[in-house]
């Protein structure tokens, strides 16, 4: 190649990458470091674009955890691939839960699609795109949520034996990211602007164990408390079998730690709990909540449920009913259980038939409405800190810190009497409320 090539290739611009995320929070954390790496090294990176362009290099961050996630994730691998083939986009490359799970099957079946990663496989994805790993921006990240609030993953994989989860098949085995690197990149997200940290792992309650010998969740968030301009941090995904109670010290000693706690219960009969392999047993896990909400007056407890599990009878689901219905969650979700292969549940006859799953999920739902309307009829009157996420439809719309981004309650303030920019903090006096959203007014 002549020197006069050279410097062409090397002065040519690079093909724009198009981060398509799909699945949880912890798949959007390792799309924002992906785009981290290739923002750090001049690429020009966007993510979900509206448009594409016909050199556009589409990277599928796939999610591989349920039957309606996985064909989800299928359904976009079709449509890039697609268009690969009508020449509107050059590549496409697939990362992720699915691809990690089901590579073989991918590879044999959609055929044009030009690389195929798993979840570890950054350096290689990387370099796939013509990049390098680059370890001086390990912690960078393209954020793609609003930059005052940011996923902030603390481990990654998973040690516990549950029997209906594939994660462990698509994560691997539990790894703590070390206390120092974590307590940097948050110092890193607070001169971007970030004001509240999303705690994430699939057992944050684990974290420690693998490289300090104990569980010192406590200690990372004492340390996170102190870092200048961090205002919130909240807990999720917290694992109810060796909870360490600790963590509710660190709750009321700190302002900054959200008096909120997202606990996966799945289920709450003894039998159901067994077969499940969650560690525990019914009235310990009443005593767990009781306990924690002894510890931490106020303290706002999500959980979620599973209707459906093999085995289930009516009466397994009209006890876990009438427990949702005595303890009064303050936020719940409520899934059907999904057969997946390789886990210990598939060895299970799936025997509850798809329109009873659905119907006893509607059934906890509704009765949650309920219990979420009670609680935020009680609110009224009250006045609460709330953050500012966005303006929308004539209603500046935030939180509290008993609510989670996108799964839990919204304030909704009348945007053409009162104003405040998307990021910062008021005081709001709730005036009134529905199931799922309050309503109020700014306090000066």
């Amino acid at each position: 190649m002549k020197t006069k090539d050279i410097f062409q290739s090397i002065l040519a611009p690079k093909p724009r990458v198009n981060v398509v995320t799909l699945g949880c929070s912890k798949n959007i954390y390792d799309s924002e470091v992906l785009m981290g790496q290739l923002k750090g090294q001049a690429f020009d990176v966007v993510h979900e674009a509206e448009t594409v362009n016909s050199n556009d290099i589409i990277v599928i961050n796939t999610c591989g955890f349920i039957d309606n996630a996985k064909q989800e994730s299928i359904d976009t691998i079709l449509q890039y691939s697609e268009l690969k083939e009508q020449g509107k986009v050059g590549k496409v490359i697939v990362t992720g839960c699915l691809s990690e799970r089901y590579k073989p099957e991918l590879q044999a079946e959609i055929t044009n699609v030009d690389a195929y990663f798993g979840t570890n496989d950054l350096e290689n994805l990387l370099q796939s795109v013509g990049a390098n790993y680059k370890y001086e921006l390990l912690g960078e990240r393209m954020l793609t949520t609003p930059s005052h609030f940011a996923y902030f993953k603390i481990a990654e994989g998973c040690n516990r034996p549950c029997s209906f989860c594939a994660i462990p098949l698509m994560r691997g085995k539990h790894v703590s990211t070390p206390m120092d690197q974590l307590v940097s990149q948050a110092k890193s997200l607070a001169k971007q602007g970030t004001k509240e940290l999303i705690l994430i792992a699939q057992d944050l309650t684990y974290y420690g164990l693998d490289i300090y010998g104990k569980r010192n969740l406590d200690e990372l968030l004492r340390r996170l408390s102190d870092v200048e301009g961090i205002e919130w941090i909240r807990l999720q995904y917290a694992y109810p079998s060796g909870f360490p109670m600790e963590i509710l010290d660190a709750m009321n000693e700190r302002e900054n730690i959200c008096k909120y706690l997202d606990m996966p219960l799945q289920h709450i009969t003894d039998n159901m709990l067994k077969s499940m392999r969650r560690g525990t047993t019914k009235q310990k896990t009443i005593d767990l909540v009781n306990a924690i909400r002894d510890k931490v007056p106020g303290m706002a407890l999500r959980t979620t449920l599973i209707t459906g599990y093999p085995g289930e009878t009516l009466q397994d689901f009209e006890e876990m009913y009438n427990w949702v219905e005595e303890t009064k969650f303050d936020r719940l979700g409520c899934f059907t259980y999904s057969h997946e292969e390789k886990t210990h549940a598939h060895s299970l006859v799936d025997d509850v038939p798809e329109d009873i799953k659905q119907e006893r999920v509607e059934a906890i739902m509704e009765l949650q409405q309920g219990i979420s309307y009670e609680k935020n009829q009680e609110k009224i009157g009250h006045t609460y800190k709330v953050l500012i996420d966005k303006i929308d439809g004539g209603y500046l719309t935030g939180r509290t810190q008993f609510d989670s981004p996108d799964v839990d309650n919204e304030v909704l303030i009348d945007a053409t009497q009162q104003y405040a920019t998307v990021g910062s903090f008021v005081n709001v006096k709730i005036d009134s409320a529905e199931d799922f959203d309050l309503y109020g007014q700014i306090v000066k």
